[in-house]
């Protein structure tokens, strides 16, 4: 179908082009799901924050260590995932500008120069006496094409666009808290280790004098050679679980490095040199705040509502397809047979239009397949929103639950120690007055040991756990404020909106 723009007048038909592309867009506007009805966490404080658990941005440095806190700047500045991740979110910011460049109207200038002759043996030329044209043609013009968004389909790809966009950035704020909590959950495994290290280098000593004082008892008869043979097996033992502890150190280390992007065959200079009595801090205190909260702080929970809000806006582009679409085509320029000429009034040509209507009929079902399919995967991401809500509140539970348990066990665990610690010191004691075998000793020495070590696991488990809790409540990333539908809240009208 033609309109004839010269009775209608181009600047009423622009009018009311303009009126129809501000028509309400088609399917449903996106309404934001309903955050978690819990009134708090079942492993709580007793009394818990009402506010949100505001951790900073750089969630680590509330450890307070310096090593830790270069580890996580190294990480953002150099690993390649983070880089990648970046990248992808150019890219989506990228499929958005170019989803909004298709809603407006695109120009193209273009010139040409030909020499034509038409056929003499046509009926036409006949018609004519026989005769030919012949003659150079020269033109300069300008095309407009424009399709009018008579119901909305363009901005619901727009929307689309943009909440995609905003996925890839959650999705990027999710790999950074991905990697900093890796980090971090390694670098306290590689402190717990060391600080075995220091535990068995402590007890080795323990060892080395305990022998001496039986080959000292040997020599002048107050011992056997049993007990010297029962000294060298601990003493041996001893420096055997320091290999076994400087190996999972190492690892550590290697997998550190790798994280922050260095190479694992370098030492990680951030790690500096260990001193002695490297002791375990005890964790922070991390708010908790409200299961409510944790829909707006995680960022793996906010790309999946971006990605429902994507999918809501396919089930308009669906439904714009079973609707006709409107074009609207123009061109303007000069065209004439000698170049000096071209651009004399008397040489302009123009045309707007054709405002062409395309109205589809038949497809064999093809469209109301694709509304179907839309349809369907937004209820898929509505699934999976609710699936991925429900193991965030969980991996919270499970982070306090730990917590919890690892604190009332680090308590006992000291208790033991301190116990174990005492046994040793009286077992020796009874071997030094003839009291008692040296097998006392052994048995008093492994028990001191296996206490110490124990209490610095828990140690560096409670601190792992800590860390777990803030990934669990999404670190320190706060979403933007959340965009409503394109009908409603122009924000994702255009991608420099954001």
């Amino acid at each position: 179908m033609q309109v004839d723009f010269k009775r209608l007048g181009a600047g009423p038909v622009l009018a009311v082009l303009l009126m129809l592309t501000g028509c309400t867009a088609l399917g449903p506007d996106f309404v934001r799901p309903a955050p978690p009805s819990e009134a708090a966490f079942l492993h709580a404080p007793v009394s818990p924050s009402r506010t949100p658990a505001s951790l900073p941005a750089a969630w680590w440095t509330l450890f307070g260590d310096a090593r830790l806190d270069e580890l996580e700047h190294l990480t953002l500045a150099d690993s390649p995932t983070v880089h990648a991740s970046a990248a992808r979110l150019l890219q989506a910011r990228a499929q958005w500008s170019a989803a909004d460049a298709a809603r407006q109207p695109t120009l193209t200038l273009g010139a040409s120069s030909e020499r034509l002759r038409s056929s003499a043996t046509t009926p036409q030329a006949i018609a004519l006496g026989g005769r030919s044209i012949e003659g150079s043609q020269h033109t300069a013009r300008g095309t407009l094409s424009w399709e009018l968004d008579l119901w909305g389909r363009l901005r619901r790809v727009v929307e689309s666009a943009g909440a995609q966009a905003q996925a890839a950035e959650a999705q990027a704020a999710g790999v950074r808290l991905l990697l900093t909590t890796q980090v971090a959950s390694l670098y306290w495994q590689w402190r717990g280790a060391t600080s075995e290290l220091d535990v068995v280098n402590r007890a080795l000593v323990t060892r080395q004098q305990a022998r001496q004082l039986v080959a000292d008892r040997l020599r002048v008869g107050l011992a056997s050679e049993l007990d010297l043979d029962r000294a060298d097996v601990e003493l041996a033992n001893a420096e055997a679980e320091l290999q076994s502890l400087g190996r999972q150190q190492s690892l550590l280390e290697h997998s550190l490095a790798v994280l922050v992007g260095s190479s694992p065959s370098k030492p990680l200079p951030t790690l500096g040199t260990v001193t002695a009595s490297f002791q375990l801090p005890a964790p922070p205190a991390v708010p908790v705040g409200l299961p409510a909260q944790v829909l707006a702080q995680r960022p793996d929970l906010a790309a999946s509502v971006a990605q429902l809000h994507a999918a809501s806006a396919d089930i308009g582009i669906a439904e714009a397809a079973f609707y006709p679409t409107l074009q609207l085509t123009g061109n303007y320029g000069y065209a004439s047979e000698s170049l000096r000429h071209l651009a004399n009034g008397r040489s302009r040509t123009y045309e707007l239009g054709p405002l062409a209507l395309t109205l589809p009929m038949l497809d064999g079902g093809r469209r109301r397949a694709d509304l179907a399919l839309a349809k369907a995967r937004h209820e898929e991401a509505a699934a999976e929103l609710s699936g991925r809500l429900l193991i965030a509140l969980r991996e919270v539970e499970d982070a306090l639950s730990d917590g919890e348990h690892l604190q009332k066990q680090g308590e006992h665990q000291t208790a033991a120690r301190m116990a174990a610690d005492r046994v040793q010191a009286m077992a020796t004691a009874r071997y030094e007055r003839g009291l008692s075998s040296y097998l006392e000793v052994t048995d008093a020495q492994r028990l001191s040991l296996a206490a110490e070590r124990a209490a610095t696991q828990i140690a560096a488990q409670r601190l792992q756990t800590a860390v777990a809790l803030m990934r669990a409540l999404g670190g320190g990333w706060q979403e933007a404020a959340p965009p409503g539908p394109v009908a409603a809240n122009p924000s994702l009208a255009t991608p420099s909106a954001q």
